[in-house]
């Protein structure tokens, strides 16, 4: 008989998959192909847009999840949906030996890897193109990962949680930085005029890609946040799983252990 847990996962993930927001709707391309596509597009300008679009608060989010690593220990770190590297090089606060940053999009990740090389972590700091619903990694190969504002963006989320459970040791830590839509009010009515009206405004004045910021609100209005997407981390296997909403709830950072 299968669990409470499994079951309710399995309804998320079929809610999930028909609510499915792709960055192009006249593409006939799957949303994996779109993503790249739209990474790679707007990669030069990413890190700058991001800085505006959150005010600068995700700097604080991402400091968060650095200390809950840190807590963990680890040797080895896997932040997967990398980007431009930001995560991955701060990643080497946590004391880890080797940080591996993995990202679909070769634009972003040339990004990456000039940022490394910036700060001189190429020693220390791994950047691998690469699907996350496909790592190119052996089972039980980290102790830690992460990854931050990106499982959204993953075409079938379930299967690239399950890649992140194998890739990882036992006990190891997961922990992941998304955006989420509050609950209450004021909250839940401030961010619905944001998301919908203002960002995609900003995307549309300074990015050459304006479906970009499109979907991005979108896609964020769409997921599976809070206790919804802790029943996907426990049924892909993970426990000990926590959601800590962060600024009024315009983003979670969640927390999970694969068993030993």
């Amino acid at each position: 008989m299968r669990s409470k847990n499994t079951l309710w996962c399995i309804f998320e993930k079929k809610i999930y998959m028909s609510t499915e927001v792709k960055p192009y709707k006249d593409s006939d391309l799957s949303k994996k192909n779109q993503v790249t596509q739209m990474f790679d597009t707007i990669a030069g300008e990413y890190d700058q847009l991001n800085r505006v679009i959150s005010m600068g608060i995700d700097l604080k989010w991402r400091k968060k999840v650095i200390a809950l690593v840190k807590e963990h220990q680890p040797e080895r770190v896997l932040d997967v949906a990398t980007g431009t590297g930001d995560l991955a090089v701060a990643l080497v606060e946590t004391g880890a030996k080797k940080v591996v940053g993995l990202d679909l999009s070769p634009g972003m990740l040339a990004l990456g890897v000039e940022k490394v090389a910036k700060h001189q972590l190429s020693d220390q700091v791994d950047m691998v193109l690469g699907d996350s619903e496909a790592l190119p990694f052996d089972a039980d190969s980290f102790d830690a990962a992460t990854v931050a504002f990106g499982v959204r963006n993953f075409e079938h989320l379930n299967q690239g949680l399950s890649e992140l459970f194998r890739v990882m040791k036992p006990g190891g830590l997961l922990v992941v930085l998304e955006t989420s839509v509050p609950e209450r009010f004021p909250a839940k009515q401030g961010y619905q005029v944001y998301s919908n009206y203002l960002l995609p405004l900003i995307g549309r004045i300074f990015s050459k890609d304006r479906s970009a910021y499109k979907y991005l609100s979108e896609s964020a209005a769409k997921f599976p946040c809070g206790k919804k997407f802790n029943a996907l981390l426990e049924g892909v296997g993970f426990s000990s799983v926590t959601d800590l909403p962060q600024t009024l709830g315009v983003a979670t950072i969640y927390t999970a252990i694969k068993p030993v």
